[in-house]
């Protein structure tokens, strides 16, 4: 999912805990580690069913609660009564954080190349920079669609979007392209050597997934703003007339 989609997404989860019954019930259901019925959530926060069911179908709304539908009793068949509908806790992760940061997928990235070269005797970094240029060209691939640019505006315009959505805040200067935000930030203060190398090698398959030609990806380190800056390719850039 898109950085600013997962942001929005995020917000919308915590802004409807803000509510101290929807958040009530919420604590409930997560600390109970099963499904729970209406019933029992009401009587948990001691309010009324009608009114238990209402912010349940909120949290369920928002993505926060999955539901299903089951007969308490046990029984089945003619006079078993309806099933009740229960409510468990739903897979998504509430991690707000501003600016993005994508911690999660540098560990994966590191943990898959480090799996890897144990495995087959390789280089761990090698093998870091060729996952990390692959998810990179397959980001870019998505955010590519089917169309492709020409002019080199057209491929610029397309590179700032897919940096947009991923999350690293970039703006233009010139032909170059700067990333105000590190979603690796705090790795990257720690282990910049490892860190920014395979932040460059994501956000070069960036470029080839895009086929933004005429860009490369380069290390430029500088205070206030990440590691990696998008630059005109020096073989493409044509030496003015005098």
């Amino acid at each position: 999912m898109p950085a600013e989609e997962e942001l929005e997404r995020q917000i919308e989860g915590i802004a409807s805990l803000r509510d101290p019954l929807r958040r009530a019930l919420y604590l409930f259901v997560t600390r109970t580690g099963r499904e729970v019925s209406r019933d029992e959530a009401a009587k948990e926060v001691g309010v009324a069913r009608s009114t238990a069911a209402f912010h349940l179908e909120k949290l369920v709304d928002e993505g926060l609660l999955d539901t299903s539908f089951r007969r308490l009793s046990g029984r089945a068949g003619p006079g078993a009564g309806r099933p009740s509908k229960l409510y468990r806790r739903s897979a998504q992760q509430l991690q707000l954080s501003l600016p993005a940061r994508h911690y999660e997928l540098a560990a994966r990235l590191l943990a898959g190349a480090l799996s890897q070269a144990i495995e087959q005797g390789s280089s761990p970094l090698q093998r870091l920079a060729e996952d990390a240029a692959a998810l990179g060209k397959s980001l870019g691939q998505r955010a590519r669609g089917k169309s492709v640019g020409r002019s080199r505006g057209v491929r610029l315009a397309k590179v700032l979007h897919a940096l947009r959505e991923e999350g690293f805040e970039p703006y233009r200067e010139g032909n170059c392209v700067y990333l105000r935000n590190c979603p690796f930030h705090v790795l990257a203060q720690e282990h910049p050597n490892l860190i920014c190398g395979m932040n460059q090698s994501l956000l070069q398959g960036l470029l080839q997934g895009l086929r933004a030609t005429g860009f490369d990806a380069r290390l430029s380190p500088e205070r206030g703003r990440c590691c990696v800056t998008i630059t005109p390719d020096i073989d493409s850039v044509r030496t003015p007339a005098p």
